[in-house]
Order: C-alpha cells, then sequence, then structure tokens
C-alpha cells in the first residue's frame, strides 16, 4: 500500500512540474490576450442586435490592434516626412510628461524589436571585493556624451520581474559571456534555474 502510494505520489509530481509551466503561460496569455481585447474591443459600443442588445465580438479588439499597428508601420515607412516628423518633435516638446514616457517606451520597444537591438550582449560584471557577480547586458557602450569616455552602461534585469537596473562601470570590468542574450535572460529571470541547458556529449 504503502509503495503504491508513493508511485502515485511520484506520479503527481511529475505530472505537476509538466501542467504547471503549460497552465501557467497558457493562463498569462489567456489574461494578456483577453485584457487587451476587453479593453480596445468597440462592438458592443458600434453594433446591437434586432432586440437593441449590444453585440460582442470576440477578438474585435486584438485585431483592431493589429489593423493600427500595421497602418502606422505604412504611414511611418511611406508617408511620414522630415517635415512632418519635425512637426511631431516640436508638439512632443510642448508637453514634457508625454514626451517623457513617449520616448520612454518607444526607447525600450526599439531596444526589445528594432533595427538595433538592445539587451542582446550579456556580460559578467564583479560587484564587490567579495568576487560577487552580476549577469546584466551592455546598453551603452560610447558614454562619452557624459563625460565618461571609457565606461560602459550595464542593464542588470531582476529575477521574477521586468523590472531592472542600470550602472555605469568601467569597460575593462566587464567580461563578455559565450551565450546567446535569449539564454542568459532566461537564467537571470527565472531566478537560474533555466537557460542553461547542457548539450548531450555526441561522442
Amino acid at each position: 500500500m504503502n509503495r503504491l502510494a508513493g508511485a502515485l505520489l511520484r506520479y503527481f509530481v511529475k505530472g505537476l512540474i509538466i501542467v504547471v509551466p503549460i497552465g501557467a503561460a497558457f493562463f498569462l496569455i489567456y489574461w494578456a490576450v483577453s485584457t487587451i481585447d476587453k479593453a480596445l474591443n468597440l462592438s458592443d459600443v458600434l453594433w446591437v442586435d434586432k432586440n437593441g442588445k449590444h453585440i460582442y465580438i470576440p477578438g474585435l479588439g486584438i485585431l483592431n490592434v493589429v489593423v493600427v499597428i500595421m497602418v502606422a508601420g505604412i504611414l511611418v515607412t511611406n508617408v511620414v516626412t522630415d517635415p512632418i516628423k519635425r512637426w511631431f518633435n516640436r508638439w512632443l516638446n510642448r508637453l514634457p510628461l508625454i514626451k517623457f514616457l513617449y520616448s520612454s517606451i518607444k526607447d525600450l520597444t526599439e531596444a526589445i524589436v528594432g533595427d538595433e537591438k538592445k539587451f542582446n550582449e550579456p556580460v559578467l560584471v564583479e560587484v564587490n571585493e567579495f568576487g560577487l557577480k552580476k549577469i546584466g547586458f551592455i546598453v551603452q557602450k560610447d558614454l562619452t556624451s557624459l563625460n565618461l569616455p571609457g565606461e560602459v552602461a550595464v542593464y542588470f534585469p531582476y529575477s521574477y520581474s521586468f523590472a531592472g537596473q542600470v550602472v555605469i562601470i568601467s569597460a575593462d570590468k566587464v567580461k563578455h559571456i559565450d551565450k546567446s542574450a535569449a539564454d542568459m535572460m532566461k537564467f537571470v529571470i527565472s531566478g537560474g534555474v533555466s537557460g542553461l541547458d547542457h548539450k548531450p556529449d555526441r561522442r
């Protein structure tokens, strides 16, 4: 009986290891998609049925986001000229708070999906005299504009969080890591429990 209970417990634990990550991932994706869809879905405002009840069309909010992004990309690529960009920048300069938020979010978006991606150069930095090291990503290699030649800006992400910290450190104190940025980011965000899978020995 004890052997049967032990076997069932092992099966349960192994199933838990498989089901929980998959379930959590799908739940987070579902929550994010449904939240965006409900926030931007205007179908129940624009349309009513013959009985006067509002009609809600699931997925229309996500479709709106995709269409707006595509249209914006087409306009910026083919229509928006330098004079329009200068006018937009002058308009932003009159609204400091909006300019700050827009610029910060724009820079972060470009750092992740832009042509010149940031967070793609993982490094190891020794942070104290006891040999404590932290994993980070170089985000600025040239800080001469801050009167800091020979220094670099390194971003240290926090585990289980989208937040992080930027530090300025001498370039010779930074050691590059011969791993992909995606693996190292996964390693840090997961608290060090994933992202460093070893390839099997093929000998």
